[in-house]
């Protein structure tokens, strides 16, 4: 590869010749080198309708998804078109974010359609994707942030001059793990999808095929008692709101709040701490024990899960803490029925407030709960056991490759990781 410095004049969108077979390890070359950009502008709003009359109408960010913008509106009259193939990018509020145009849309004053020429798409979008943060630094605006034709046409492209053929092997490297990527989450969503359902059908059926009756929760086995949270429960209470900023500190007790609480599973971070000063007297009735169930109050008020036994003598900041009572009845099993379907309308119906909306312990006591065999809540726990693990493997799996695509972005698009002599099948 040559390694010869390319002057650039005339602001570098003004006709140099075919930059593709000139790049070297030079420098940037200007997006309208290798791009036409076309700004969106809006149709009238009588053409506007959602029922697939016209052209899918792209309007910002809010349409895009992973890769591909997903249409909810469409338009009959459109002013500006994007073309399939097309890099599409959101050019106000917020600003830089990218996917790729399926099929002829119509763009409004939002988006930008991007056409890519003497470079690959391919390499151009993921290099769009790379300096996202930087053209976001580049918008302005009172009230949107918003960037322009003239700003998007001076973004600085390929640094590293990296030449044609070596980037469409870039390009099919970070598309093979932004393949991947999507299968993991895809199995997240499915496996999500399948848990719901398994829960609607264990906490209506069971496990033994028994005759159902009709309870205050809807159908149920007719060996399962239904009975109110209070009688199946040792201790139903609030966590405290800890106000004294001195009983806060940098490193001490957990202390959980509501963003840490998330359907069967308690998330660390955010996390803050409260000294054990504090957790040992002044909020010692927050003090959990490893089994405890917490419930959000506030936000998505119902969301509950079980306090691991690493957390044991931890606390809680305005979370409702529900302590089964073990003889009756298993943590795992009741914060599941939480998550449910079942339970979810019962707190539908105990929300109070009118501005921001919560639950509170009287209306968490007078909640209706199944209760089967104790060795029928333990296999019901154990096949949605199956279905978290395969999620949460997912999830890990999906971390994992999007901190690598982050890596691999960086450093093919700097050219310190280099592809050019690897033979990669299907480039043309």
């Amino acid at each position: 590869m040559g390694l010869a410095k390319i002057e650039i004049r005339g602001g570098g969108c003004g006709g140099e010749g075919n930059i593709g077979e000139n790049w070297g390890m030079s420098g940037s070359i200007k997006l309208c080198s290798v791009a036409e950009i076309v700004m969106g502008q809006s149709p009238p709003s009588s053409s506007y309708n959602e029922n697939g009359k016209g052209l899918p109408f792209y309007q910002g960010k809010t349409d895009f998804g992973a890769k591909y913008p997903t249409p909810r509106t469409y338009c009959t009259e459109p002013k500006k078109l994007a073309e399939a193939g097309d890099i599409l990018m959101s050019v106000r509020a917020p600003v830089g974010t990218t996917n790729l145009c399926k099929e002829k849309s119509c763009i409004g004053r939002g988006i930008a359609a991007i056409q890519a020429k003497n470079i690959d798409r391919d390499f151009l979008y993921f290099y769009l994707r790379k300096i996202e943060s930087y053209i976001d630094n580049l918008g302005s605006g009172a009230i949107f942030k918003a960037i322009n034709k003239s700003q998007l046409s001076e973004l600085p492209i390929n640094e590293a001059g990296i030449e044609l053929p070596e980037q469409k092997k870039i390009a099919h490297v970070l598309s093979t793990v932004q393949k991947a990527i999507e299968e993991q989450e895809r199995i997240i969503q499915t496996t999500t999808e399948l848990k719901k359902a398994l829960m609607q059908k264990l906490f209506t059926e069971g496990l033994r095929g028994e005759p159902q009756k009709e309870t205050e929760i809807g159908l149920v086995p007719e060996s399962w008692e239904v009975l109110p949270c209070e009688e199946v429960c040792e201790k139903i209470t609030v966590g405290i709101v800890v106000k004294p900023s001195s009983y806060y500190v940098a490193e001490g007790v957990p202390a959980f709040r509501s963003q840490n609480v998330r359907e069967d599973r308690l998330q660390f971070e955010p996390i803050v701490y409260i000294s054990k000063k504090a957790n040992n007297g002044l909020v010692l009735k927050s003090k959990l024990l490893a089994g405890d169930i917490l419930m959000v109050r506030t936000g998505y008020p119902g969301t509950s899960c079980v306090v691991p036994k690493e957390f044991n003598e931890c606390n809680c900041i305005d979370l409702i803490i529900v302590r089964p009572d073990a003889l009756k009845l298993q943590s795992h099993f009741l914060s599941r029925f939480f998550n449910s379907n079942a339970a979810k309308l019962q707190v539908l119906a105990g929300k109070i407030g009118l501005a921001q909306q919560h639950f509170n312990v009287g209306a968490v006591k007078r909640m209706f709960i199944p209760l089967p065999s104790k060795s029928e809540q333990s296999e019901i726990v154990a096949s949605l056991e199956v279905l978290d693990k395969k999620r949460d493997l997912a999830a890990s799996n999906s971390n994992a490759l999007q901190d690598l695509f982050r890596t691999l972005l960086h450093e093919l698009m700097t050219a310190k990781i280099r592809v050019h002599d690897i033979e990669l099948p299907n480039l043309n």
